[in-house]
């Protein structure tokens, strides 16, 4: 009975017996302490310590740990998202929650969203928010209803000889270099399936092998950058990357307008599913699949 009382018993640095409730806890730590500690890491990490424990998961909530890991123009983000409408002020942890998830404006044609471990910045723009030669005559074009957009429809160019998509948009970026991308697909998608992908037949595929199709944009504050690829991707999708732009002044509206074109009018080309465009920071668009396309 001794040795079990004295089993349970703990000393001290200066040789005296603390009792089992004395002994110190996770959960004894100071909510100020935690919170320091977890300012220090990235948001995932918070996310998961903020689950041991009622310290931790208070600890959590605060504004300063969640301030700095916000990007610098979310109260732009958040006023074209709500558009005025009255709503409840939010803590800076529930707003990096409600910006980490993809976020439709302008009518559904376009989608924001910031990393949830860096805080970047990303925009994505559906085709209906661009100009697109001959996209409401059915004998080119079909718009077709589809999961494999996170706008629930893309475009499928039958057959056309001048093909021009162009796009712009203005938007708040914080201040870094940003990667911009068409998300493109070959092929006519079929009633089979392998496995649960889709297959894809090449039978409408034309014109693209004979000269490659190009992408460029332009910024308002003049930056340039044009690039040009063969388009090969049966059945895949893929993320063709234009060209980098870098913001500097995160409190002006950043102008840029793009496009894709293949307007040699010596031959027809078909079979393209055109989705969408993208935009996000450099190091995520190093993520991103990419064809490397010619300068």
């Amino acid at each position: 009975m001794g040795a079990n009382a004295s089993s349970m018993e703990q000393s001290d640095p200066n040789g005296l017996l603390l009792s089992p409730s004395l002994k110190a806890k996770l959960s004894d730590i100071p909510e100020s302490c935690v919170a320091l500690v977890l300012s220090h890491l990235d948001p995932p990490e918070i996310c998961k310590l903020a689950r041991l424990n009622r310290a931790f998961r208070d600890a959590s909530s605060a504004d300063f740990i969640w301030e700095p890991k916000l990007p610098s123009t979310y109260p732009y983000i958040l006023k074209i998202l709500l558009q005025d409408e009255p709503f409840t002020p939010l803590g800076k942890r529930d707003i990096f929650a409600l910006l980490s998830k993809p976020n439709s404006f302008d009518a559904g044609t376009k989608e924001v969203w910031i990393d949830k471990k860096t805080g970047g910045v990303c925009l994505s723009i559906s085709w209906k928010a661009m100009t697109i030669t001959g996209i409401d005559d059915r004998r080119y074009w079909k718009h077709v209803a589809t999961d494999e957009s996170r706008f629930q429809t893309i475009a499928y160019l039958q057959q056309i000889w001048w093909l021009e998509v162009v796009g712009d948009f203005k938007f708040q970026f914080p201040v870094g270099t940003y990667s911009l991308f068409f998300r493109l697909k070959l092929g006519k998608a079929t009633n089979k399936r392998l496995g649960r992908r889709r297959v894809y037949a090449s039978d409408n595929i034309h014109g693209w092998d004979i000269k490659p199709v190009q992408f460029q944009f332009t910024t308002s504050d003049g930056q340039h950058a044009v690039s040009r690829c063969v388009l090969d991707n049966l059945g895949s999708w893929v993320n063709y990357r234009v060209g980098d732009f870098i913001v500097e002044d995160s409190n002006a509206l950043t102008r840029v307008k793009f496009s894709l074109t293949q307007i040699d009018c010596t031959h027809s080309k078909g079979g393209l599913y055109v989705d969408s465009v993208l935009i996000c920071p450099c190091n995520l668009g190093k993520n991103v699949v990419d064809l490397c396309c010619r300068p």
